[in-house]
Order: structure tokens, then sequence, then C-alpha cells
């Protein structure tokens, strides 16, 4: 058959009008409904391009128009090329998938091509969630952050599920316009029984939703004496200035004052935010001898229930090298030291709980595999404070309140993104959820509005309440809905309480975690495996002319 002759400038409109719908639909965006359209300009671009390089070169196109546009902000720091290479080096491994689907088209023909895209973008967005280079800020499922009630189902599929309806739904519209382009019957008949299917594929999820949704709403309808008062502070300190020589003082003058204004006899938490105390480091067989460690415990007396949750950087002292972790710092007197991203509980006890943040972001707290490469830890952003890579020996998993027989997990920044993460330490006992946080780095760009809406995803999969303290904002209230409540002004000192209830019960997801995803690399190797064998038979998957 004949090639149908196009224009040449086309391959490039249909790849630099994909990346923009992406962009388009990405939260804080209202147009959130244009991700169902947005792949299939690629999709098309597929079935026009045989060229593979000219293939690749649209596909990184979009890629890049849709990273650049909606995390340039990563960019917006003392190193702007950084936001430059992190986008440019994301967007070339998102075409990966896209390549594997182009042999698959080849290969298998049209229906087991679809099911290989989704199968290698779902292994795609796995792999991205638990290697060194991680970035799964634009999984696909975090689209729908600020519409939860579109997504009640996350708490059985988690964000995979959100990837899956997102590539159904494409590949269902893109099917029905192919098959109306070539029907021999007027276009309405051709609608009429082919534009059933993806109707039904954006319908279906929808009224899905909608059951779970109701089905759930006793979570919020509890008694009020089950209920815990939390009091979280939004100090606004600048980021750029919180690690300034002989600040720190101020700015725990300013926590107190914060957190007395709400905080009562009945207070259960107390929540400050990413590295609130030591922004220089305490070595933390010390801590208890650190004057603000003996301030806070002082203000805690007025609140004898409240356990008070905040972000600290501390270190570790190791005293030989065989004892040091791979991430561990030379010391010029001799021994080696870890710096840690850390989260601390403190009441007026001895006893400090000390959390350390294990999902750590490339280039700034962790350089990539520089454990093989070690000359790279000098390439770290130095964003104050401590630069180069951060320790990654564990803390504890959870902190524990045994007077309130309650169990907490506070992710870092970062953290809160990882969704089977989060999961995990659910299934460990957390009733509660606490995202302390530090967003000012980037000003007031898309990046914190877009980590704010992904906590509703987290909320969703867990069906617990998250506490969200930002040390400039937005701190807010999520609760197992996904709902935001009490959101505060962005660069404003604030603090806020509410009364929330722990949960105790697991959803499926927190029970059996991301099993779409696991599928998926199952289906990766096996179609791997498959278009292997086809290769060195030198067959062909499917008839041609298919």
């Amino acid at each position: 058959m004949a090639q149908r002759r196009f224009p040449s400038f086309l391959p490039w409109l249909l790849s630099i009008g994909s990346g923009l719908l992406l962009w388009a639909a990405w939260p804080t965006s209202p147009l959130t409904l244009l991700i169902f359209f947005a792949f299939i300009p690629l999709l098309y671009l597929t079935d026009l391009v045989q060229n593979r390089w000219g293939y690749f070169g649209c596909i990184y196109l979009a890629m890049l128009i849709w990273n650049a546009g909606t995390t340039w902000w990563v960019g917006n720091t003392t190193v702007p090329v950084s936001g430059i290479l992190a986008n440019i080096t994301n967007a070339l491994i998102m075409t990966v998938p896209w390549m594997g689907f182009k042999s698959s088209r080849k290969r298998f023909g049209y229906a087991l091509s679809y099911f290989a895209l989704i199968v290698y973008w779902l292994t795609f967005e796995y792999i991205h969630l638990n290697w060194e280079l991680s970035w799964p800020w634009l999984t696909l499922g975090n689209a729908f952050a600020m519409h939860p009630g579109w997504i009640q189902w996350y708490e059985y599929t988690g964000a995979s599920g959100g990837t899956l309806w997102i590539l159904g739904v494409n590949i269902a519209l893109y099917s029905c316009w192919q098959k109306g382009r070539n029907y021999p019957a007027p276009l309405s008949d051709a609608l009429w029984k082919e534009g059933w299917k993806p109707a039904a594929a954006i319908v279906v999820p929808l009224l899905l939703s909608g059951v779970v949704f109701f089905s759930n709403t006793n979570i919020l309808n509890v008694p009020k004496g089950r209920t815990l008062p939390i009091v979280v502070v939004q100090p606004n300190i600048d980021p750029y200035d919180k690690f300034a020589d002989g600040a720190e003082g101020k700015q725990l003058e300013k926590f107190i004052r914060l957190t007395k204004e709400l905080a009562d006899s009945n207070t259960a938490y107390i929540v400050w935010p990413e590295t609130a105390l030591f922004p220089h480091g305490a070595w933390e067989h010390t801590l208890n001898e650190q004057p603000v460690i003996q301030d806070i415990r002082d203000l805690l007396k007025q609140y004898p229930r409240a356990k008070l949750v905040t972000g600290a950087t501390t270190l570790k002292h190791y005293t030989s090298k065989d004892e040091a972790p791979y991430s561990a710092r030379k010391m010029e007197n001799g021994g080696y030291f870890d710096a840690f991203n850390t989260a601390l509980q403190i009441d007026t006890s001895a006893a400090i709980q000390i959390y350390h943040k294990s999902r750590l972001v490339p280039g700034v707290e962790l350089i990539p595999y520089s454990r093989y490469l070690s000359f790279m830890e000098s390439w770290a952003l130095d964003m104050g404070g401590i630069s180069g890579s951060y320790g990654r020996s564990p803390g504890v998993e959870i902190l524990e309140n045994p007077e309130e027989q309650l169990k907490a997990f506070p992710t870092i920044c970062y953290e809160s993104i990882y969704g089977e993460f989060v999961a995990r330490h659910v299934r460990l006992g957390a009733n509660l959820l606490f995202i302390i946080t530090n967003d000012g780095w980037w000003g007031r760009t898309e990046g914190h509005r877009q980590h704010l809406q992904y906590a509703r995803l987290r909320a969703i999969e867990t069906r617990r309440w998250i506490a969200r303290s930002a040390n400039t904002g937005v701190s807010c209230f999520v609760d197992p809905m996904g709902q935001i409540r009490q959101a505060q002004p962005y660069w404003e000192e604030a603090v806020i309480k509410a009364n929330v209830t722990p949960a105790h019960s697991f959803t499926f997801y927190v029970k059996y975690g991301d099993l779409l995803s696991k599928a998926a690399v199952i289906f990766c190797i096996l179609l791997l495996v498959y278009s292997t064998v086809l290769r060195f038979t030198n067959r062909k998957g499917y008839v041609e002319g298919n």
C-alpha cells in the first residue's frame, strides 16, 4: 500500500500540540479534561512518521514542552542551569516508552501495540519512582490531583490507576477517530457504533468514583470524642535567609510565639516545617544537650499532652570507615559523619524519636549513584545549609505516641509524592500523616501549588488525615476524601488548628501496594521476550493489513 503524503511540518505541529495540551492540562490549570486528548497527536504521529530518528525528535520535543511548561520552576534557584538540565534529561527519559511503542507498532499490530504502550509507560513510571534519578512529579495519575471527586478509586489503584485511565481514553478516542475516517457509512453511524467506547472509558471511572465516595462518607462522620487537636505552624521564613549565622534564635522565638497562639492543654500534636531546627546541623547523640531542645521542652510543659514534630538537620558520627556508609563525609580531625534531613518527635521526656528522610531530591540532596562516581559529589546544588548527598541510613520508620496509642508518619517534602512509599508506612501502623516541607526555594511558581495538590492523592490512597506544615506555605489539613481545609496564603505567617480523626483500617492500596505497576513490569518483560523471539525468527506478530 502506498504511503500517504503529508506536509513536512505536520509531525512537528502534532508534537508541539501534544506538548502544549499536556502542559495546559496539568495542575494547577483548570483545563484538566485536556489530558484525555493530549496523547492523540502522538498516536497519530506514530502512524505517520516512519523514520525512526525523525519520530524520536518529534516525541522528544513534545516531552520537552511538557516538562518545561510544567516544571520550569525547578530552575528558579541560584543555579538556573539546574532546571534546564533537569527538564532536558527527564524529557529524554520519557521518550523510551514511546520508542518501544513505535517498535511494537511495526511488529505487533494495532491492538497489542496499544497494550504495549500502556505497559511500557506504567513500567517507566514505576522505575522512575524507584531509582536514584527518580522524578515522579509528572506521573500521569497526578493530573487529577485537583479533582478528588473523580478519583476516589485511587484507594484501590493509587496514581497508576489514573495513568491507565488517561492512556486508555486517549487510545480509545484515537481508535474511534481512525475508524470514523475509514468507515463506509456516514460519520454519524460510525460515532454511534464506535463512540460509545471512549465515552464509556471516561464516564465509568467517574461513576465508580461516586460510588466509592458515598461508601466512604462515614469516614468524616465520627464522634467528637475520637478526634485529636493538631496545631500546624507556618513561620514564613525566607529559605535563603534561614541559614544565615545567628538567625536560628530569632526563628525559634517565632515558632514558639506562633505555637502559643492556638495550642492548649488538649493539643495532641504540634507540627513545624522542614529544617525548622538546626539549619547547620546538630549531632544526634547530643540532641538532649542542645539549648534549643531545652527551650522546646519548656514550651511543651504548658501542653503536657502534646508531641512536637519538627524538621531538623542532624548529624551522625562514625568512628571508622568500615562503619560509615557510602554517603558519609570525612572529618578533618578523623572519623566520618552523615548529614540527614530529619523529622524529630520531641516531648517533655528525654526520648527523642528520629526519622531520616530517605526519598531524596536528585541533584540537591542526592547525587545519583555517586558511590560509583565519587567525584560527582561536587556537582550538588548548594541551597544553603549542608550541600552534597544526605545520609540514607534508617532512623525510625514511624513516630510512636504510646500515650494516645497512635503512630504518625512524617513525610518530608519530596517524599509526599511517592504513593507506595507512604502506603508502606501506613501499613506499618501510621494512623496520621504529616507533611513537613519547605517549598519557598522556587518562589511564587507552580512548584509549591502542585506539591500541595499532590497531598490530596496520598489522603485518598490511604484514607488518612494529613496535617501539612510548609515553611512559606501552603500549610493546611487534608481530609481522607482529599479535600483541602484551612489552606493558608503563600508567603504569609500563619498558625492553624483542627481536630482530626486517627484511622486504623487499611485500604486495598495500602494492603497490597501498586499492583497495576507491578503487573505492567511483568508484562513488559514478557513483551520484550516475545519481541526478541519474533526478531530472531524474522516474523511479525500480526497479519499484514491488520
